[in-house]
């Protein structure tokens, strides 16, 4: 579980490797991962867009920006939390992702919450010792 916290907006993800989509042999990677994104402020906010900087255990770097998550731009009260599942591919056995969403306050300011760097690890990763 990795977690962070801006500008009291707490992203916790959850990665988890998907061997029944994975395929090794092909150099298909697959892992699927849950954010919660939580409302600890006291305004309400709405989450417009996503960046997200992908990098493969070979240093191939993806980066992907659009509109919401998984189709929606929600909204957030205070108190309120908001979570789904999306996934990521790559074609080596570990990465990293790392990101920013952008939001908006219902006054109109927009700012960047940070989504924490996580590690995306399967079985078939070379272990290297320190």
């Amino acid at each position: 579980m990795y977690i962070k916290t801006t500008r009291h907006i707490k992203i916790t993800v959850v990665p988890a490797y998907l061997a029944e989509q994975s395929d090794p042999a092909e150099q298909h990677y697959v892992w699927a991962y849950t954010i919660q994104i939580e409302n600890m402020g006291q305004e309400t906010v709405q989450l417009l867009n996503r960046y997200w900087h992908i990098t493969d255990a070979g240093g191939v770097v993806q980066e992907v920006r659009g509109p919401g998550v998984v189709g929606e731009q929600p909204t957030l009260q205070p108190g309120n939390a908001y979570q789904y599942t999306s996934g990521a591919a790559l074609r080596t056995p570990s990465g990293i992702m790392t990101g920013k969403y952008g939001m908006v306050t219902q006054s109109g300011e927009s700012f960047l919450v940070d989504i924490p760097t996580f590690s995306l690890d399967s079985p078939d990763q070379v272990k290297r010792p320190n």
